[in-house]
């Protein structure tokens, strides 16, 4: 086998070993959020809005902003909440 084959095999190991590391990292940190809920859950947080929160807190302020402006839209159009009084 040339020296290029053993070079390349090399770094494969080395990229699939990283991966295969950060992989068991990923899982340890998926466990630790999941015991976080589990112990907000407990305390008597809804794991289901806390989940919610912290998906509006990664968006940009002006992308929440508009989602929620089209949000409201749909919801008084189907009659779900009142919109501004007429004029």
């Amino acid at each position: 086998m040339s020296d290029a084959h053993g070079v390349a095999r090399d770094q494969l190991r080395s990229f699939i070993e990283r991966i295969e590391r950060l992989e068991e990292e990923k899982k340890t940190i998926a466990d630790d959020i999941k015991d976080v809920y589990g112990e907000a859950k407990s305390t008597g947080f809804d794991t289901k809005i806390l989940k919610k929160v912290i998906q509006i807190r990664k968006q940009d302020k002006d992308e929440r902003m508009e989602q929620e402006a089209i949000l409201e839209t749909y919801l008084m159009a189907l009659g779900m909440i009142e919109g501004p009084p007429d004029e």
